[in-house]
């Protein structure tokens, strides 16, 4: 019985691993599925799936919906560090609390799709985006797996914040 106990603190006293692997996963899926979209398409022909949604290769030099994507060049080091700070800030929060499952999933999910950004960014100079959602000819600003990842983690902190509220009324 003290084993088990011994055992079970010792998995909940901050482990950032578990935490780490989901990161790893959106980052190797994100990366793999920009690889093949690279290989497979051309720049900028969109391949229709569904009427409202196609693959469509573009690159994005900017931050999200290509903002400062014309800024000259100096966006390209400043979202890249920004990236790296924020991963090092979520690592932080993750081995603080790294027995909060939903903030910790959130984190996660965002410092993987950060950091698949970051090497996008460092490799080529740009973001590699596929997904191209749209209503006959309006277009959501493409995106990709990483920018996913973030956007759902980010719902998971606003929905593990309002639960928080919640319970402490």
């Amino acid at each position: 019985m003290a084993t088990r106990t011994m055992a079970k603190q010792t998995s909940s006293s901050g482990s950032l691993a578990p935490w780490l692997g989901v990161a790893l996963i959106v980052i190797l899926f994100d990366q793999l599925t920009k690889i093949a979209v690279q290989k497979v398409f051309a720049y900028g022909e969109p391949h229709a799936l569904a009427p409202f949604f196609n693959l469509l290769l573009v690159y994005n030099r900017g931050a999200a919906f290509s903002f400062l994507a014309a800024a000259g060049g100096w966006q390209r080091w400043a979202f890249t560090g920004l990236g790296v700070v924020a991963a090092a800030v979520i690592c932080y929060l993750l081995k603080k609390n790294s027995t909060q499952r939903l903030f910790c999933t959130a984190l996660a999910l965002i410092m993987g799709g950060a950091i698949g950004n970051v090497i996008d960014r460092l490799a080529y100079g740009h973001v590699i985006d596929f997904l191209d959602f749209h209503v006959n000819a309006w277009h959501w600003p493409a995106f990709n797996l990483a920018d996913t990842a973030i956007t759902i983690g980010a719902v998971l902190l606003i929905f593990d914040e309002l639960r928080r509220v919640r319970g402490s009324r």
